[in-house]
């Protein structure tokens, strides 16, 4: 049976937020065209595909993979495909002629098993300061502050990455959007950073997210390094709902330090 695409009015969450990357002058210091919609909204995008197809099971055991090529933009149109082979559906996104994001996901028959003790509990630094060789070093474990997505929040979170699926409200649910924010959530509770760019996610969900639910993480560092020139940090964590609940396994990359370009 064909997928139904998905099509969204891209729209950037984060105009006003720390990381200028979301702020168009800034943006095209870096050789793009405005600022960037974040790209952990570019993956909440991606899972309405999986949703529709597996519902609530999606939420309780899925795994999703996504990978950021290019910038969608604010006000673009974001136009999400899959194609199913053997369980597996390969998801593209594409905006403004261009591929912008690429990923898979898939239902396993049982979410594998985690366990909360092998994740060490840190709390995020009391006082952030600006990003150094320190800040992510490698084998480190971080903490994030706590953050609880309430009913009024939810519903305007699904609103800003705009949601269509009507069991998140239906059954109170929280999206699994929420749960990449709080890994980016980790990086910014422990540094002061420039402008910087989340590259990708890979995320097993272990158990579904309640409205309300106060998520934290817990992650280690695992990859610190350069490459034409970027700072690339990767993360390895456990997201956990009210300090019990493991809610999914996630690796993220950023580039935490990007290399400047100069303006054409």
């Amino acid at each position: 049976m064909p997928i139904a695409p998905y099509r969204v009015s891209a729209y950037n969450t984060s105009k006003h937020s720390e990381n200028k990357m979301h702020d168009d002058t800034v943006a095209k210091r870096y050789g793009f065209d405005g600022g960037l919609v974040p790209g952990v909204d570019v993956m909440a995008y991606m899972m309405h595909l999986p949703v529709a197809k597996w519902g609530r099971d999606f939420l309780e055991r899925g795994l999703i993979e996504a990978r950021f090529i290019k910038p969608v933009y604010d006000g673009e149109l974001a136009d999400v495909t899959a194609e199913e082979s053997n369980g597996v559906l390969s998801i593209e996104v594409r905006s403004r002629g261009a591929l912008c994001a690429t990923g898979t996901a898939s239902l396993p028959a049982a979410a594998p098993s985690f366990s909360l003790s092998d994740y060490v509990e840190v709390a995020a630094v009391a006082e952030r300061k600006p990003v150094n060789a320190e800040s992510y070093a490698l084998g480190k474990w971080l903490g994030a502050v706590p953050r609880a997505w309430g009913a009024d929040a939810a519903r305007e979170y699904l609103a800003d990455i705009r949601e269509t699926e009507t069991l998140y409200e239906r059954e109170g649910l929280g999206h699994p959007g929420l749960l990449p924010r709080v890994m980016n959530k980790v990086l910014v509770d422990n540094a002061i950073m420039g402008p910087w760019i989340h590259v990708g996610t890979r995320m097993q969900l272990l158990s579904a997210a309640a409205i309300g639910d106060e998520l934290t993480a817990r992650a280690k560092v695992t990859g610190n390094y350069d490459k034409k020139g970027h700072r690339f940090v990767e993360l390895d964590a456990l997201v956990v709902a009210n300090g019990t609940t493991p809610l999914a396994h996630c690796q993220h990359i950023a580039i935490t330090q990007p290399r400047e370009q100069a303006a054409a």
